[in-house]
């Protein structure tokens, strides 16, 4: 997401998650100020390669609930980024304690911060690879390995899923548009532990402005076929 109005119509549509990019090399790098909106939708922030007091300042400022991680970031920095959240976390309640509960613009999640470590696929994947991240991430994101970090509007072969081993749950990614609602369902029949679908550029007129008509059919057709 990244215009305020845009921001507001897909929040009405009520999604899960809505992600603000914050990559200065992404089209859609996010900057100003994210708009009100329901608490049962959680801000997701994307990140790639950020340093870490950057990523603590940006959860901090914008009150995220979810941190998306598109780089390549490892076991160690992920473990020192849980352990910074949970200080910055604990900090806060000891000072809300302390002024009873008054007023904090700058704060931490009161909840804890979601974690999601995005992996490109393209025809072919080591799924070994994803052993060391089983204990330090919430979910895994499986987008299209291209050009871009995300957003290359292209699926990977959704077959090589079939292979997947673990029961962490995961979201599934990458040029997922209106017409893939059929093949979708033959993903999820397969009993995998698909977490939630991520749409992006399909949905687009430009980057960051998505189509509302288009997502609220999606998102119907999507309930229509679990329902099935």
């Amino acid at each position: 997401m990244k215009f305020t109005e845009n921001i507001q119509e897909v929040a009405a549509l009520q999604p899960d998650y809505l992600g603000f990019i914050f990559y200065e090399k992404s089209k859609r790098n996010f900057e100003g100020i994210i708009p009100e909106f329901s608490k049962s939708i959680k801000k997701t922030g994307v990140f790639v390669n950020e340093y870490l007091e950057i990523v603590i300042s940006l959860v901090e400022e914008y009150q995220l609930d979810a941190i998306q991680l598109h780089g390549d970031e490892t076991v160690e920095y992920i473990t020192q980024l849980k352990s910074l959240l949970a200080e910055r976390r604990a900090l806060f309640i000891e000072e809300n304690r302390q002024i009873k509960k008054e007023k904090n613009k700058h704060k931490i999640s009161d909840l804890s911060v979601e974690i999601i470590k995005v992996f490109g696929i393209k025809d072919d994947f080591n799924f070994d690879a994803l052993e060391p991240y089983l204990e330090v991430v919430d979910y895994f994101l499986f987008d299209t390995k291209g050009k871009e970090r995300g957003g290359n509007g292209t699926k990977f072969d959704w077959r090589v899923l079939e292979n997947y081993p673990f029961k962490k749950l995961f979201f599934l990614s990458g040029g997922i548009g209106l017409d893939d609602v059929e093949q979708l369902q033959i993903v999820i029949n397969q009993n995998l532990p698909i977490y939630g679908l991520d749409v992006n550029s399909k949905f687009e007129t430009k980057p960051g402005v998505k189509k509302i008509e288009d997502l609220y059919k999606f998102k119907q057709d999507v309930i229509t076929n679990k329902v099935k």
